[in-house]
């Protein structure tokens, strides 16, 4: 964890500043908050209700990520490059958070996730991004007005959090599955289908707080081998209910559809 990300960060308890002792973050009232032997710091102030991504998911997740087939969705992002905090709620591994800041030079960066596989290499996925783990349900430990850009890719959005942290010039992004996404894979092996009301709920999670600008739907159509079309799987919420059996064993191609909108604080 960067100790430029600390200014940012909020006790999870009673709101004040953190600083940072040896491996743990304290606030003014002495609560304290231990950093993982990984790098990441334990914001969650207590059981969490999930404990998202499991390592099998995580594994699969970074290895078809740093082969790049989803890059056309990074590049989409980084497109909004800007100074400041960058809060990546649902960060995962961290790439995307990597690879908007390799675009942003002035910027730093938390990644906030209720997985501890994924946050084990979140820590380590930017030498400017910190890494903190709590429920994005709950009241996010992060300053009033800090961030000048939130990433939201394929996580959940917690709107009013989102539009306190958020800076009032600040922007969200938000990255969505389309109804075509990895359609070949639905079709022949039953993955978990897009909510076909899917952005009507998007936009009411977050109508209230924030304007929609402008959305993009990007589709790619991704040339898979065997062994990538078994993580792609993997790394979805289906994998628990795909059996090994029924995986693919030969080369494929998929489509890959998303949609990425523009959200303004209202």
């Amino acid at each position: 964890m960067i100790d430029g990300a600390i200014p940012h960060l909020r006790c999870p308890v009673c709101r004040e500043t953190l600083a940072r002792e040896d491996r743990a973050l304290r606030c003014p009232r002495r609560h304290s908050f231990d950093m993982a032997r990984q790098g990441y710091a334990d914001l969650s102030a207590g059981r969490l209700p999930h404990i998202g991504d499991s390592a099998e998911m995580v594994a699969d997740r970074a290895g078809f990520l740093a082969a790049g087939h989803y890059s056309f969705i990074a590049a989409e992002l980084a497109r909004h490059s800007t100074g400041g905090l960058v809060l990546d709620a649902g960060t995962g591994t961290g790439d995307y958070l990597a690879r908007f800041l390799d675009g942003s030079p002035e910027a730093i960066g938390i990644g906030l996730d209720v997985s501890k596989p994924a946050l084990r290499r979140a820590a380590r996925a930017h030498p400017r991004a910190a890494a903190v783990l709590t429920d994005l349900w709950r009241p996010l430990p992060v300053a009033d007005a800090a961030a000048s850009v939130i990433l939201n890719v394929f996580a959940p959005r917690n709107g009013p959090e989102f539009h306190r942290v958020l800076r009032p010039a600040g922007v969200l992004l938000v990255v969505t599955p389309a109804a075509d996404h990895l359609s070949e894979l639905v079709t022949a092996h039953g993955l978990i289908q897009v909510d076909p009301d899917k952005a009507a709920r998007v936009s009411g999670s977050l109508g209230e707080h924030f304007t929609p600008g402008t959305s993009r739907t990007l589709r790619r159509e991704l040339k898979l081998t065997a062994a990538e079309v078994r993580t792609l799987i993997g790394m979805t919420p289906s994998a628990r209910h795909v059996p090994v059996e029924e995986l693919p064993t030969h080369d494929l191609t998929v489509t890959a559809a998303v949609d990425v909108a523009v959200y303004r604080p209202r």
